[in-house]
């Protein structure tokens, strides 16, 4: 990526006592978040709490019915959205692409938010796709279509386009969504090498805990659309926590890998077996 690519992570996003639903329901209420740069956070919580809700919203995907997304202390639905575009790359969970669309074709559109009708498509535009294609691995897939690509490919081609981007801020809903443990865990070494090589500030919703663990600097913890906990994952993961929020039996160890916090889910099966044993 080149050099004003290199991102300080000065961009500050926020939530300030927003009210977020669909029609007349209610997911998120009255909350409030301070999304610290320059580290990797991972939203978790049970389905339906307003996980992917809330990254919604902090893309400007969601309008809140109430309150306010900051984005460096203005309204961010104040803000154009090509000026949003530029700091703020949104994945989605399910991305959805044309038919027969290639990777270089997809990873272009990174490059929209930085033209308009006095700035065309140029040699800059051409060296960022190139070097967002590179820092992912698949630029030797770039002619193929994303059809022919495997999950894991398809993933990173759809990261590719959020580095051509160019945005100090990503923003990644469940970006190991239908990949096996293999490729999810090609997926975050890749997140978390672009976050320490470039500084980004990265904000993803994971449903594996023990992955969440393992690859943020924050957590933050929802329950019914609150915020239950926010912090290092060493300093909120506990047993309590997991049962309070997960309704989850479990030991929480360390990992012998990481040194992170391990959660071991404890099934009936297993108490059952234990208690046979005394």
């Amino acid at each position: 990526m080149s050099a004003d690519h290199q991102v300080s992570a000065a961009h500050r996003l926020g939530a300030e006592d927003i009210t977020l639903g669909y029609g007349d329901r209610v997911i998120v209420d009255g909350l409030s978040v301070d999304i610290q740069p320059g580290v990797i956070t991972t939203v978790i919580g049970p389905n339906g709490c307003g996980k992917s809700t809330l990254l919604r919203s902090l893309g400007r995907l969601l309008r809140p019915k109430n309150g306010r997304v900051v984005l460096d202390g203005k309204a961010i639905s104040t803000m154009k959205t090509k000026d949003i575009a530029r700091i703020v790359g949104m994945l989605p969970q399910t991305p959805v692409a044309p038919e027969g669309l290639t990777v270089a074709d997809l990873v272009a559109r990174g490059r929209h938010p930085h033209q308009s009708w006095l700035r065309q498509w140029s040699a800059d535009d051409e060296t960022e796709v190139a070097a967002a294609l590179e820092q992912t691995g698949i630029a030797d897939l770039a002619g193929r279509t994303l059809d022919e690509l495997s999950g894991g490919q398809r993933q990173r081609a759809w990261i590719s386009m959020a580095l051509a981007q160019g945005t100090d801020i990503l923003l990644l809903d469940e970006p190991t969504t239908y990949l096996d443990l293999a490729h999810s865990l090609e997926v975050l070494d890749l997140v978390d090498r672009l976050h320490d090589d470039y500084g980004r500030t990265v904000v993803m919703v994971l449903h594996d805990l023990n992955l969440a663990i393992r690859y943020s600097d924050q957590l933050i913890v929802m329950c019914a659309g609150r915020i239950i906990a926010q912090g290092e994952p060493a300093d909120i993961v506990t047993a309590d926590l997991l049962r309070e929020v997960f309704g989850l039996r479990a030991e929480v160890l360390e990992d012998p890998v990481s040194g992170r916090p391990m959660i071991v889910p404890i099934g009936t099966r297993h108490i059952r077996d234990a208690h046979a044993e005394l």
